[in-house]
């Protein structure tokens, strides 16, 4: 079952977040390639981790986080600001 969730993130977040997410999953990869120490094992997973949730986020338009939050932009309230 999918459920389908209201979109919480706008147009330019969205581009941010995947553009920053690809950065930081590129740098994860890298640093795992080199063959880092035990503490760049950690660095990378943790970029490459967060890297997946930033574009995964702002290729569906939805942030869990937002919703708990109760955060909804500026852009997608209808009202100019």
């Amino acid at each position: 079952m999918s459920t389908q969730h209201a979109q919480n993130i706008g147009n330019a977040e969205r581009v941010g977040r995947i553009v920053l997410g690809a950065a930081l999953a590129v740098l994860g990869i890298v640093v795992v390639v080199a063959g880092p120490s035990l503490w760049g094992w950690v660095g990378a997973l943790l970029a490459l981790g967060a890297g997946i949730d930033l574009i995964v986020t702002g290729a569906r338009g939805y942030c869990p986080l937002y919703a708990r939050l109760g955060h909804v932009p500026s852009s997608l309230q209808g009202t100019a600001r």
